[in-house]
C-alpha cells in the first residue's frame, strides 16, 4: 500500500510543482487586480469541478461498486458496469457544460457577489465560458482512471495531470515573451484551459483502458445499478471537494475586497502541495484497500491500512504545516513577487498563507477519515460534514472578513476545515470506531515530537537569515530558501530515524523488493 501511495504522491508532487510554475507565471502576467480576480474566480470554479471528480473523489463512488460487481458477478460484468458509467457520465457532463455556459452570469454572480455592477463580472463570465470545455472532458477521463485504480494500476492517475500544467506553462511563457496586455492574456489563458483538458483526455484515449477489458462496452444507461451509483457518487464527489468548497466560500466573501481573491488563491496554492501529496494519495489508495478489507472481514488488514495511512499523513502534514507557517514570507516572495505582483501583494498573501496553514492538518485528516466511510458505501456522512464545515466557514468569514479582510477569511477557512474533521471523527468513533495498532500508537507521538523540533530549528534559522534575505537578489533568495527547506527536511528525517519511527535503509529496501515482486 505504501508503494502505491508513494507512486500517486510522486505524480501529484510533479503536477503541483508544475502548478506552482504555472501560477507564478500567472501572477507575473496578471498581477493581483481586477483582471486577475476575474480569471481566478473562473479558474476556481473549474478547479472545484475537476477536484469533485479527481483527488480520490470518484474512487469513493466508483471503486466500491466496481469491486462489488466484480466479486459477485465477475470481471465481465464489472467491465460492463464501468462502461455504462463512462458513457452516462460523459453525456451528463456535456449537457451540464452547455447549461452552465448559458447560465454563467448567474453562476459568477453567486460565486463573486462583489463583482456585480462592475466590469470584473463580465470578464469572469467570458473566462469561465472559455474554460467550460474542460468540464466536459474531465469526467470521462477520471472514470477511466478510477477503474484502473480499482485494478491497482495507479501510474496513469499519477502522471495524467502533468500534461495539463505543461500545456498551460507553454502558453504563459509565449504570452510573457510577446508581452501581451493582461486582458488579452487572461482570455488566451482561459481558452488554453479547455485545450489542456482535451489533450489530457487524448492521453487516456491513446492508453485505451477498454482495450484491457476494464471499461467495455461503452454505453449510455440509467438502469437501477447506474442510478444507485449516482445516488452514492454525487454526495461522495461533493464531500471530497470539501477544501475547494471552503476556498470558494472564502472567495465569495473576499470578492468584495480588491485583490483579496488573488491573495487567497495564491496562498491556497501552497496548501495544495502537501494536501495533494497526502490527501489525494490517501483517497486514491485507501478506498480500494479498505473496501477489500471490509468486504472480506479482514480486521487486521483494515487496522493495517488505517494505521499506516494515519502515520504517513501525520508524518508529512505536521512538518509541512510548520514549514509553511514559518517560511510563508520568503516562499511567497520567491515564487510570486515578479512582474505585476508587488511587495504589498507578497505581504498580504504570506499572512493569508500562514493562517491557512493552521487548517492544513484538518484538511488532511478529512482525507484520511473519509475513506473509512466511503469504503462502507456511506457517502452521506462526509457530505453532511462538508456542508457543515462550509457553513461554519461562511458565517465566520462574514464576521472576520469584515474586520480583518483576507486574513479573516483565511482564518474562517481553517476553522471550517477543523469543524468538518471534528464531525467526521465524532461520527466515525460513534458508528464503527477507528482502530490503530500498537506500532502506530508508539510512532505517532514521536512523529509529533520530531516535527516540533524541526519547527523550532527552522524558526531559529529563518530568524538568523532574515536580515540577509531582506536585501538579497532573487538568486540569493532562492538559494537561501532552498537551503532552509533542505536543512529542515534533512533534520526531520534524521530525527525520525533516531527516534525509531522509520529506518530509511529498510524502507528503501522494502520498496525495491516490492517493485521487483510486481
Amino acid at each position: 500500500m505504501i508503494r502505491h501511495i508513494l507512486t500517486v504522491s510522486t505524480g501529484t508532487l510533479t503536477s503541483r510543482a508544475l502548478g506552482f510554475t504555472r501560477d507564478a507565471l500567472v501572477a507575473a502576467l496578471l498581477g493581483a487586480g481586477p483582471i486577475a480576480d476575474a480569471f481566478l474566480v473562473a479558474f476556481q470554479f473549474i478547479n472545484v469541478t475537476r477536484r469533485s471528480f479527481t483527488e480520490g473523489a470518484l474512487n469513493a463512488a466508483l471503486v466500491p461498486d466496481y469491486l462489488r460487481v466484480r466479486e459477485t458477478e465477475g470481471a465481465i460484468a464489472a467491465s460492463a458496469f464501468a462502461g455504462r458509467v463512462l458513457g452516462s457520465v460523459s453525456l451528463i457532463l456535456i449537457g451540464i457544460a452547455l447549461l452552465l455556459g448559458l447560465l454563467m452570469p448567474l453562476v459568477i454572480s453567486a460565486l463573486a457577489p462583489g463583482f456585480i455592477g462592475q466590469e470584473t463580472l463580465q470578464l469572469a463570465v467570458t473566462d469561465a465560458r472559455l474554460m467550460m470545455p474542460y468540464f466536459a472532458f474531465v469526467g470521462p477521463s477520471i472514470v477511466m482512471m478510477g477503474v484502473l485504480n480499482a485494478e491497482h494500476r495507479f501510474m496513469l492517475t499519477a502522471i495524467s495531470p502533468v500534461l495539463f500544467n505543461i500545456t498551460m506553462i507553454t502558453v504563459l511563457i509565449v504570452l510573457l515573451v510577446w508581452r501581451h496586455d493582461p486582458l488579452f492574456s487572461a482570455t488566451v489563458i482561459a481558452g488554453a484551459v479547455g485545450v489542456a483538458g482535451c489533450l489530457q483526455m487524448l492521453i487516456l484515449v491513446q492508453r485505451r483502458p477498454w482495450r484491457d477489458g476494464v471499461a467495455t462496452p461503452i454505453r449510455i444507461s440509467f438502469d437501477p445499478q447506474i442510478r444507485g451509483f449516482f445516488r452514492k457518487g454525487i454526495p461522495g464527489m461533493i464531500a471530497n471537494a470539501g477544501p475547494q468548497f471552503l476556498i470558494v466560500g472564502g472567495a465569495i466573501i473576499a470578492s468584495r475586497s480588491p485583490a483579496a481573491v488573488s491573495w487567497l488563491y495564491f496562498a491556497n496554492r501552497l496548501i495544495e502541495l502537501p494536501l495533494g501529496m497526502v490527501g489525494v494519495a490517501m483517497g486514491t489508495v485507501l478506498v480500494p484497500e479498505m473496501t477489500r478489507a471490509i468486504r472480506s472481514g479482514d480486521k487486521p488488514a483494515l487496522m493495517q491500512a488505517e494505521s499506516r495511512g494515519l502515520e504517513l499523513a501525520t508524518g508529512l502534514v505536521l512538518p509541512a504545516t510548520l514549514g509553511l507557517f514559518i517560511l510563508s514570507q520568503p516562499i511567497i516572495r520567491v515564487l510570486f513577487e515578479h512582474g505585476a505582483f508587488t511587495a504589498a501583494d507578497t505581504a498580504a498573501t504570506a499572512q493569508a498563507l500562514s493562517i491557512l496553514a493552521l487548517g492544513l492538518p484538518a484538511h488532511v485528516l478529512v482525507k484520511v477519515l473519509s475513506p473509512a466511510f466511503f469504503a462502507r458505501e456511506d457517502t452521506r456522512t462526509p457530505l453532511v460534514a462538508t456542508i457543515l464545515g462550509v457553513i461554519v466557514a461562511v458565517i465566520c468569514g462574514l464576521v472576520f472578513g469584515h474586520v480583518y479582510g483576507a486574513s479573516g477569511v483565511a482564518a474562517s477557512i481553517s476553522l471550517g476545515a477543523w469543524f468538518c474533521a471534528a464531525v467526521l471523527g465524532w461520527r466515525g468513533a460513534a458508528t464503527f470506531g477507528f482502530s490503530i495498532d500498537a506500532v502506530a500508537r508508539r510512532r505517532l507521538p514521536r512523529i509529533a515530537a520530531c516535527a516540533a523540533a524541526m519547527g523550532a530549528m527552522l524558526f531559529l534559522a529563518e530568524s538568523f537569515v532574515a536580515p540577509v534575505t531582506a536585501n538579497a537578489g532573487f538568486a540569493a533568495e532562492i538559494t537561501i530558501l532552498g537551503g532552509l527547506v533542505a536543512a529542515g527536511v534533512s533534520f526531520y528525517g534524521l530525527l525520525l530515524d533516531l527516534f525509531g519511527v522509520v529506518s530509511w535503509g529498510e524502507a528503501i529496501g522494502n520498496l525495491r523488493d516490492s517493485g521487483l515482486r510486481e
